[in-house]
């Protein structure tokens, strides 16, 4: 329902935001920007609210003010008025997925989180692909009256989303806070926090870096094709639905049988030879031509996405077993912040490289460079996931439920 909701209005959102609100191309960007770098400055702050409040609390409210705050969108006629409201949504949708990415790994059994959230990201790119069709429909007919109250359908689905959120059963930590009341609201795990956990943080910051394949796949592909090859430009729809059909049904696969951070750190070495092989098919492109070029484009599209799914079933481990059970709001907001450092300046960079960086002449060399960070990425995440977990072992944090250390913490305090 989330994914639905947000795929119709995502889709019709660049004629929504030009032509029904009345902004340029540049304040469109800018808003996004401002709201990229107040959520960058919020998300530590969140996770731990995540932690005080409990995730499936978290996650009920922001959803249903996420919801709501789509029905203000037919009503914004001005930059001033873009700009506040991109802000607050971007900062109210962060809390809640740092709800709902608490709430998965507090709820689940160990041995179902990697393949629960597999489920999950398949779901969503159902929802995204429903999405998009429904906007779509609303984009034909052609009528900027629609295009102006499409939100509105955001927002019924979305307040029906928040209403099963509020229906699921809580998770422990939600059980615990209820329980020991305003006594232990304010009390802390004796343990050291996130920001002492070194390993966490470059981890982190790795992980923003492999993260870059989405990059790759929806910004300097496409420009390659369009601007260096002699690829027909309706190869970017094929392109992007061969992404969502695999983003659907590999998930489960791609992750199954990773429940280690061994088995995690084998299938970040499998996604850096994706992206690398993806970087190498797609330069040689530049010196093909028809049928060639083509075959080779989706053929580097497909290897990106082979980076992006065995990252995800890597990344959903990580997530398992190296957050404290007790604090993974913070912990979750620890990696939004060196995730966004490790990653947001691929854009950027990785378009300069590939589109205008010919050294020696030599067309497409800037390619080279991008797969060679992904392989830096790689090899850092081994010594920081180790790290890691040594500091883990320091602290004594076991995979208990969250509820019983919250309670061992007050009884100690």
């Amino acid at each position: 329902m989330f994914a639905t909701a947000e795929g119709t209005f995502l889709t019709g959102s660049a004629v929504f935001f030009t032509q029904v609100v009345g902004l340029r191309a540049a304040q469109v960007g800018l808003g996004l920007t401002a709201a990229g770098v107040v959520s960058f400055l919020l998300a530590y702050p969140a996770g731990k609210l995540t932690d005080r409040i409990g995730p499936k609390r978290m996650w009920a409210v922001g959803a249903f003010v996420a919801a709501m705050m789509f029905g203000a969108w037919p009503f914004i006629t001005s930059f001033g008025g873009y700009l506040a409201m991109v802000v607050c949504f971007e900062i109210v949708e962060n809390a809640a997925g740092a709800g709902r990415n608490a709430y998965v790994l507090d709820v689940m059994p160990e041995q179902e989180r990697v393949a629960t959230q597999a489920y999950m990201y398949s779901a969503l790119n159902v929802g995204f692909t429903l999405g998009a069709l429904i906007g779509g429909v609303a984009l034909a007919v052609d009528d900027l009256a629609l295009i102006r109250w499409m939100p509105l359908f955001t927002l019924a689905i979305g307040i029906l989303n928040a209403v099963f959120i509020a229906r699921l059963p809580r998770a422990p930590h939600d059980l615990a806070r209820s329980a020991s009341g305003r006594r232990t609201s304010a009390v802390k795990p004796a343990r050291r926090g996130p920001l002492r956990n070194v390993g966490w943080m470059l981890s982190s910051f790795f992980s923003g870096t492999m993260w870059t394949n989405q990059v790759l796949l929806n910004v300097v592909i496409p420009l390659w094709l369009v601007q260096a090859t002699d690829a027909p430009h309706w190869l970017l729809a094929w392109l992007f639905g061969t992404n969502t059909v695999l983003c659907i049904f590999l998930p489960a696969y791609t992750s199954r049988g990773v429940e280690t951070t061994s088995d995690a750190l084998r299938s970040v070495r499998i996604a850096g030879l994706f992206f690398v092989a993806a970087c190498l098919i797609t330069m040689a492109t530049h010196s093909t031509a028809g049928l060639v070029t083509m075959l080779l484009v989706w053929l580097g599209h497909v290897a990106v996405t082979g980076a992006e799914l065995y990252f995800s079933g890597a990344n959903w481990a990580f997530q398992a077993k190296l957050m404290d059970p007790a604090r993974r709001g913070e912990y979750g907001g620890v990696a939004e912040v060196f995730s966004t450092l490790g990653g947001r300046w691929a854009p950027a960079l990785y378009t300069f490289l590939a589109m205008s960086w010919h050294p020696a002449g030599l067309p497409g060399a800037g390619w080279l460079v991008i797969a060679g960070i992904s392989l830096l990425a790689v090899a850092g995440f081994h010594p920081s996931v180790r790290l890691a977990e040594r500091f883990l072992t320091r602290e004594s944090i076991a995979d208990a439920p969250a509820g019983d250390q919250v309670e061992v913490a007050a009884s100690a305090s």
